[in-house]
């Protein structure tokens, strides 16, 4: 099993296997703790969001953890479910871990993409993903078009009382759930999904999405330089725009809560580094610094001690913010979530 590296971190004509294998016995002479090879050329494969997330993550996660261990990082962009199932399917890996959110990680789960983990701490173990963080998707709005905003998801479908262009992102699992509540299904009582009512909710949004968003940056730019009126956006997407100085505001109502956990691709030829990185990115300060720079919710009890008043601000785990959110639940999802992202694909482009 091979990966696929950025040039001049290999000699010419070694795969990865063949080069880990050749320089492990130089490796192995500058050990400085128990199972991780500490050296020049050791590296790590990380699949990696970019933006906020990749800033913190350097700062808190990545450049500790080479301090630590010796293992250098090399990150890989975007995140992909198609490229994890690809790499364990031919053996040729591009990235070592990577972050899914519930949905993917249940799918990866069940394919087999995805190496048995241990749990990081207490009640940190969900499908074999090691839970790092949580994130939320939230109604924002430009201050400049409203003089009073949407204030839920109702709201935003109310192309009358709220006339403007508007953004979704284009990605199911996220956006069924919020067809429900605009149509006025109580985020309590929302899985499993009535799958049916929230496309019939769908229908009538429709032709006011301007833009079906697909990545993180593409979502703040929209915010920011006023593209749109209203977006449904990642909190942390919405503090980047907010942060730019954008006449932006955001309501936590209805928000639609995330857990992010770190898995690692089965079979990937760099186990060892890859299970001291997960062990590593889910301890307490870490989780806490990398958390409290890109204002996600760590999942880690104990990385709380380490977060101040003044971040938890902005936290969608923080009580005053978590009261008025709900919790993704894919376990009970109400449909097969294959079929049904195949068949808002074909929605979305009918």
């Amino acid at each position: 099993m091979t990966h696929l590296l950025l040039p001049n971190t290999r000699r010419p004509g070694l795969n990865r296997r063949q080069f880990i294998a050749t320089s492990g016995g130089a490796m192995a002479a500058t050990l400085a703790a128990p199972s991780i090879l500490r050296a020049q050329d050791n590296v790590l494969y990380v699949n990696s969001w970019g933006g906020p997330w990749l800033d913190a993550a350097t700062t808190h996660l990545f450049e500790p953890f080479t301090a630590a261990t010796g293992i250098r990082i090399e990150t890989i962009s975007p995140v992909s479910f198609a490229k994890l199932a690809a790499q364990v399917q031919t053996g040729v890996y591009e990235f070592d871990v990577t972050t899914l959110g519930g949905g993917e990680l249940i799918r990866a789960n069940q394919a087999g993409l995805i190496e048995e983990m241990a749990e990081p701490f207490p009640g940190g173990l969900f499908q074999n993903g090691a839970a790092s963080h949580a994130f939320a998707t939230v109604l924002a709005w430009r201050t400049d078009r409203y003089a009073e905003g949407p204030q839920n998801w109702a709201d935003f479908w109310d192309v009358e009382r709220f006339p403007g262009t508007r953004s979704l992102q284009r990605y199911a699992a996220r956006i069924l759930p919020i067809a429900l509540l605009a149509d006025g299904v109580a985020m309590q009582d929302l899985y499993p999904l009535d799958i049916e009512r929230a496309f019939a909710s769908l229908d009538r949004i429709k032709d006011h999405v301007t833009v079906w968003w697909t990545a993180g940056a593409q979502s703040t730019q929209l915010l920011r330089d006023g593209e749109v009126d209203m977006i449904g956006i990642w909190h942390g997407r919405y503090f980047e725009a907010e942060d730019a100085d954008a006449p932006v505001a955001m309501t936590w109502n209805q928000g639609q809560q995330e857990r992010a956990y770190w898995v690692i691709a089965k079979d990937t030829p760099n186990m060892e580094a890859a299970q001291e990185f997960v062990r590593f990115v889910t301890s307490a300060v870490p989780l806490a610094g990398f958390a409290s720079q890109a204002a996600y919710g760590p999942l880690n009890p104990a990385s709380m001690e380490h977060v101040s008043d003044e971040q938890s601000v902005r936290m969608p785990t923080t009580p005053a913010n978590y009261d008025q959110t709900y919790e993704q639940d894919m376990v009970n999802f109400g449909g097969d979530i294959e079929e049904v992202t195949e068949r808002f694909e074909e929605w979305i482009l009918g």
